[in-house]
């Protein structure tokens, strides 16, 4: 009977010895989530500092520049020690990211209101019309891909595919406020059929939700469709061909979740902008949301508002890239073990 040499017994008693057990890997699993929440917690320091940068970056006082010019000096330097504007610029950061710790984002001075209260009160408007649009950009979106892919696959229906192309290179050009600008005209004067401003109805959603879909709709349907040219075209979809599969089985079992991995991180990103370009739409159609509420806050000068609502807007976008990252990575496994 052949026996192992010392040296090999020494390294499986090594192997198996407590410490080895507690140095082995912990899986990708792991590490994904490792990696991924040290890049949330430290993007989201930089954006602290970003936005409370941005008021001391900003050329005079806020505070005289929200009251007015003829304030009362005495005025001003109140609500500056109200504001802790007077304090050493260490000192106002510790208080700054105390208060954000304690989930407070300071007072307005215009409307000398609590930050939070603002928000909260403006950021249900911006996501009645922010997730109903996500929500549309897909179901549009990835069905009117998949199918200009499959009918323009080969070279055929060459018109169809110009029709396609021509179309959405169109909508995808347009920027977004001039979108919201035609549809007002179209739908609320020479056709008045919709209501143009505020919220008034059910009615009233109908004109954001558009101007706030067709453009990344557009631009969504043109990756998809690329996407599944270059799926149609691996070798286990020509088995399920050759084995006479249904299409519906062809499209939707073999075809559709190995599109799901980009479609979810374009989503996400597609998301993302939405809530940036709601700023720009809301003020078209006099949304009473959070883009109504940092450009006026922006007009008053009113920068702890700005400030906040920059947090805001800045959070929820790492929140939804880290979101889209786990997505993606519980669709396609071999992302947390391939994945930086």
């Amino acid at each position: 009977m052949a026996t192992l040499p010392v040296r090999s017994l020494r390294r499986l008693r090594t192997l198996g010895s407590p410490r080895s057990l507690r140095a082995r890997p912990r899986g990708p699993w792991f590490g994904f989530a490792l990696r991924r929440t040290w890049r949330l917690v430290v993007s989201l320091a930089a954006l602290v500092t970003a936005a409370f940068a941005m008021i001391h970056l900003i050329p005079g006082d806020p505070v005289r520049a929200a009251l007015g010019p003829t304030a009362d000096p005495a005025l001003v330097e109140a609500r500056r020690q109200s504001l802790g504007l007077d304090q050493p610029l260490p000192q106002q950061y510790g208080d700054f990211v105390g208060r954000l710790f304690q989930g407070s984002l300071g007072d307005s001075i215009g409307a000398q209101l609590p930050v939070s209260e603002i928000i909260s009160s403006r950021l249900p408007a911006t996501l009645q019309i922010a997730v109903p649009a996500f929500v549309l950009i897909l179901l549009l979106a990835i069905p009117v891909g998949m199918t200009a892919a499959v009918l323009t696959r080969d070279g055929r229906r060459r018109r169809g595919e110009l029709a396609f192309t021509g179309v959405t290179g169109f909508l995808g050009a347009v920027p977004e406020f001039l979108l919201a600008v035609g549809l007002v005209a179209a739908f609320a004067v020479a056709w008045p059929v919709l209501p143009v401003a505020s919220q008034a109805g059910p009615a009233s959603y109908v004109l954001p939700v558009l101007a706030l879909t067709l453009v990344p709709a557009a631009t969504l349907s043109r990756i998809v469709r690329v996407e599944t040219l270059r799926v149609l075209g691996e070798d286990y979809m020509r088995t399920a061909q050759a084995k006479r599969l249904p299409a519906r089985l062809r499209y939707l079992r073999h075809a559709l979740p190995n599109l799901l991995t980009s479609s979810l991180t374009l989503g996400g990103l597609l998301f993302s902008s939405l809530l940036a370009g709601t700023v720009l739409i809301e003020n078209v159609f006099a949304w009473p949301g959070l883009g109504t509420t940092i450009v006026q806050a922006i007009t008053e000068k009113d920068y702890p508002l700005v400030q906040g609502v920059v947090l805001v807007y800045g959070a929820a976008a790492l929140l939804i890239t880290f979101a889209v990252d786990v997505a993606v990575a519980v669709a396609d496994p071999r992302s947390t073990v391939l994945g930086s």
